[in-house]
């Protein structure tokens, strides 16, 4: 797996192979920074910006913001095997100070943050819909910055029902991915 752009550009990730670990595929990735800087219909940017990566495994998706100029990344996962494989990949590219790493129950974890977040990006397992809650609880805690995106990775075929939280700005799919792009209403 590989950084895209930025200053780490063409750099390995170590990645997982196990059935509960699924990684970003680099054109999936690549097309939500496409949407990121030529939407109009977002106007978050991944430059200076605070990133919440939930559900981060290995931190792709994190690791990708900062190579681009995120000022920080939070990345939270509750596989302990994927955030000890993530804080190497943080450590062999010199960019743990940009960097905190929970490995906890999400649900929990997200009571006691009080950044406020430019960019937030959930990737749970396809099969999950717990991530509804971590939405609640992300709004309820206002842990968002007024000039915001939240970016979800879900399955095509899923029919989560978001509406209660989130004004969707865009939607794309790719192959077996769909990604949704949103803001807290």
């Amino acid at each position: 797996m590989r950084i895209i752009s930025g200053f780490l550009k063409g750099r390995t990730i170590n990645f997982l192979k196990n059935p509960i670990t699924r990684p970003l595929k680099d054109m999936v990735r690549e097309n939500i920074f496409n949407i990121l800087i030529h939407s109009s219909h977002i106007k978050t940017k991944v430059d200076n910006s605070k990133i919440l990566d939930l559900y981060s495994g290995i931190g792709s998706f994190g690791i990708e913001c900062i190579s681009r100029g995120a000022k920080e990344v939070t990345f939270f996962d509750q596989d302990k095997k994927a955030v000890d494989l993530l804080e190497k990949n943080l450590i062999n590219l010199s960019i743990i100070n940009k960097s905190k790493i929970f490995n906890s129950n999400i649900e929990e974890a997200l009571i006691n943050v009080k950044d406020k977040f430019d960019i937030i990006f959930l990737d749970p397992p396809f099969k999950d819909t717990k991530f509804i809650q971590n939405l609640e609880t992300i709004k309820k805690n206002k842990i968002f910055s007024s000039n915001h995106v939240v970016i979800i990775h879900r399955e095509r075929k899923t029919n989560d029902n978001l509406n209660d939280n989130l004004k969707i700005v865009e939607t794309k799919q790719y192959g077996r991915s769909k990604i949704i792009f949103g803001v807290f209403n």
